[in-house]
């Protein structure tokens, strides 16, 4: 089957950064993206097709998120998948089918994301490799970036460790997610269990396998804004990160797409003047500091 005939059998639409639904092309694994982050066109790889995570982020957009890990990987399909729709992009009607601006006809990324924590996947680092190789090979690597969005929170295992190596070798990154440092906050955010004490523990060590760099969500929760206490926390977990991680990008920003989690009717967009204040005293740290809004 050619990739036209193939392509004619996609769901198709209009692509905007307010859209991440996993099916839009029709795909198990693959989808596309227009990414505030990437700052345009990003392929998603979806490892937690179950819509299953160790956390429970307030402001996901998951539907029936449940608690648990990234089921087993059909790996042929992966492959299958991938090769048909980095062709589509590269060879295809694809900008046209999804009615993609001219300025974001490009693939700025292959992000590894998806409905869950992707490192809870047991083969993880087959997985890394699968999608390093094709993408290489088909030519979308290196002038692309290979992305890895996380919690962090495995980090500490030798299975997600070999991983990150290998996603280093394809000059690869990872964003690793930090919402709250402290207690309260990281269990009203993300339902996180593990400590902040943790987290930047294994902040350290993804920083040293692959460029790492932060992503920090801001929301507004209950009408409460941005708390004095969890802005000062931020800031001296950012000093303790300054003073012994290689890490200097971070990430800032807040709610682009409506939340699908019971909390949701308590949740707004932070302002921007909250978020571009903070955003200058991360900078006054030392810190590469890129706004989203």
């Amino acid at each position: 089957m050619t990739i036209i005939e193939q392509s004619q059998r996609l769901n198709t639409g209009v692509l905007t950064t307010t859209n991440h639904c996993r099916a839009v092309a029709g795909l198990k694994y693959v989808y596309p993206v227009l990414s505030r982050r990437s700052d345009g066109l990003s392929i998603g790889v979806n490892f937690n097709t179950n819509n299953a995570c160790n956390w429970r982020c307030i402001y996901c957009q998951v539907p029936n998120l449940t608690v648990g890990a990234a089921p087993e990987m059909d790996f042929e399909l992966l492959e299958k998948e991938l090769r048909f729709f980095l062709d589509y992009v590269l060879k295809g009607n694809f900008y046209d089918d999804f009615q993609v601006d001219q300025d974001n006809r490009v693939i700025k990324d292959i992000a590894i994301s998806g409905n869950g924590e992707p490192t809870s996947l047991n083969e993880f680092c087959k997985a890394v490799t699968l999608i390093g190789d094709v993408a290489k090979e088909l030519g979308v690597f290196p002038d692309s970036r290979f992305v890895l969005i996380t919690n962090g929170s495995l980090v500490h295992k030798q299975a997600v460790q070999k991983g990150l190596k290998k996603l280093n070798e394809y000059s690869g990154e990872v964003w690793f997610k930090f919402d709250s440092a402290t207690d309260r906050g990281r269990q009203l955010i993300n339902h996180a269990g593990q400590s902040c004490e943790l987290s930047l523990a294994n902040l350290a060590i993804s920083a040293e396998l692959c460029l790492t760099k932060l992503q920090i969500c801001l929301v507004d929760y209950d009408g409460a804004g941005f708390p004095d206490s969890e802005r000062a926390a931020l800031l001296e977990a950012l000093k303790k990160i300054n003073a012994g991680v290689s890490l200097r990008d971070v990430f800032l920003y807040t709610l682009a797409r409506p939340s699908l989690q019971p909390e949701a009717g308590n949740l707004e967009c932070l302002s921007a003047d909250l978020i571009n204040h903070f955003a200058e005293e991360v900078r006054q740290l030392g810190f590469i500091v890129t706004v989203s809004i």
